[in-house]
């Protein structure tokens, strides 16, 4: 696929296609990767994404217990 460059402002940019935005869910960002002989552009992942279904699995095979006591022995409130 081949894109134009367009001028922005003072800057230069490319316009990508609706389909494209969707098709690799790019919303409002991407990484962009410097390689030696080419530009990677790769959506940006929102924080903790897949973080609800990988907890919801650790669940179902007993894997998320505490490792450490939430309040310890000695430890005292104050009201």
């Amino acid at each position: 696929m081949k894109i134009s460059i367009i001028k922005i402002g003072n800057s230069k940019g490319i316009r990508l296609p609706k389909t494209i935005l969707q098709k690799y869910n790019i919303e409002d960002a991407v990484e962009v990767v410097l390689e030696e002989d080419c530009i990677l552009l790769k959506p940006v992942q929102k924080s903790r994404a897949g973080w609800a279904d990988a907890f919801k699995k650790m669940h179902e095979n007993g894997d998320d217990e505490l490792l450490i006591d939430d309040v310890f022995e000695d430890e005292k409130f104050e009201i």
